[in-house]
């Protein structure tokens, strides 16, 4: 069945700690003009409210950094990857930085609210940070808590303002259903740096992660059939893969965090290619490119311009 996509590009950087995010989808643009491939012209392009101007402000929220625009960027995906969906198009997301992944999730469950959504998300984090858990403040390591509504307070460590804790709030409920998603319908693949505060809740939520050597050991086809099964009851899936899901010695290091001993190009693409040709995946969204990082000119760009030219190929067959 072959799908009717529609880019949507996320310039938005201000959820990660390191800047150059920004570039990055223009860098998956330029590694196709480089090698003379006219791929996007053949797709409509939209892109999303971009506020990296608060970038150059002082944010206020110690804990949950430059939350207010965050709200801005959820606001907005919530109403454009549910209109594109429901015109029956495929939202295929190039995005700066992860932080707004659960905006994404938020326009899936505005188009199909009652429909069950199972997420698959592959990165070597797992992004299920809080602000009263987060080491950081970087709101990017808490997509995942946005989108299960959770707050982890039996790991709390910060306390927050009234300010932070309402915009928190405001964020969980972007498109006014929360939770969007269910802990049982959330599987990870490649998650291999983790704070103690995430292995606790992703203990107590029983989140399954598929390790980069029971990738391996298993084989991507056997993983892809368990994942499928796993998330049989759900109606709908969504994929985010973050290019530090791979291994950076095998890319680049282009990108904010990467990762030591994660997989292969070649096993992304496998992983990435099944989940595409899946008929209850309805949205993907690829994340964390920064040329400014990235040792080998473009490397990291031109690798995730490989991946997204897999899955168009397996979306429109």
């Amino acid at each position: 069945m072959s799908r009717d996509i529609v880019f949507l590009i996320n310039n938005s950087e201000i959820t990660a700690g390191t800047r150059g995010a920004s570039l990055g989808p223009i860098a998956v643009f330029t590694a196709a003009r480089k090698n003379n491939k006219t791929f996007f012209a053949k797709y409509p392009i939209e892109n999303i409210v971009e506020v990296n101007h608060l970038l150059d402000q002082t944010t206020r929220f110690q804990y949950a950094k430059r939350i207010d625009g965050l709200l801005d960027v959820y606001t907005d995906l919530n109403q454009k990857v549910s209109t594109a969906l429901l015109q029956q198009k495929f939202p295929l997301l190039l995005a700066a930085d992860h932080g707004s992944a659960g905006g994404t999730i938020a326009g899936i469950k505005t188009a199909y609210p009652n429909q069950r959504i199972g997420i698959v998300w592959i990165d070597a984090h797992a992004d299920i940070h809080t602000p009263y858990t987060t080491p950081s403040g970087n709101l990017h390591g808490m997509p995942l808590a946005t989108v299960l509504n959770e707050d982890n307070i039996s790991c709390k460590v910060n306390d927050l303002s009234e300010e932070t804790i309402t915009y928190w709030n405001k964020l969980k409920e972007v498109g006014g259903i929360s939770p969007k998603a269910l802990p049982e319908d959330v599987v990870y693949i490649a998650v291999r740096d983790t704070e103690e505060q995430e292995n606790k809740i992703m203990e107590r939520l029983q989140i399954k992660n598929y390790p980069v050597d029971e990738v391996r050991s298993k084989g991507v086809t056997t993983i892809i059939n368990e994942i499928e099964t796993k998330l049989s009851a759900c109606d709908l899936i969504y994929v985010s893969f973050d290019v530090d899901s791979m291994d950076p010695e095998l890319t680049s290091h282009g990108t904010g965090t990467p990762v030591k001993n994660g997989l292969k190009p070649e096993e992304a693409q496998a992983i990435l290619t099944l989940l595409a040709k899946n008929k209850k995946t309805v949205c993907m969204e690829f994340v964390e490119v920064n040329p400014c990082l990235d040792e080998k000119v473009n490397t990291m760009a031109e690798v995730t311009l490989s991946l997204v030219e897999s899955v168009v190929d397996a979306l429109t067959k």
